[in-house]
């Protein structure tokens, strides 16, 4: 059986967010403040999620979110796709329609 595709977000440039910023990084992506500050530094992403799983309805806002966050706030970020075991950068937009194509 094929592996799911997945989807992650990375913040690129290792910023130090104020803690308001990263309260409302982590509403939206439910890690810690502690996670989060420490992902941004190492550069690993800082939201993941696997696709067309029992818990899509549930990711796919918080992919989106996460992205319009970064947007909202100036902030460089990248979204990568695994599909395959291939890895691929995608924009923003791109990820938009693969979500909207789910639903």
């Amino acid at each position: 059986m094929a592996e799911s595709p997945s989807i992650a977000i990375f913040i690129e440039g290792s910023p130090q967010l104020p803690p308001p910023l990263l309260k409302e990084l982590y509403g939206i992506t439910g890690r810690s403040t502690v996670e989060l500050s420490s992902a941004m530094i190492a550069g690993r992403n800082v939201y993941a999620a696997e696709l067309f799983g029992n818990d899509h309805v549930e990711v796919a806002p918080r992919l989106e979110k996460t992205a319009a966050f970064c947007e909202r706030n100036g902030l460089s970020f990248r979204v990568e796709e695994v599909y395959e075991g291939e890895t691929s950068r995608i924009d923003a937009a791109a990820m938009r329609d693969i979500l909207e194509a789910s639903d």
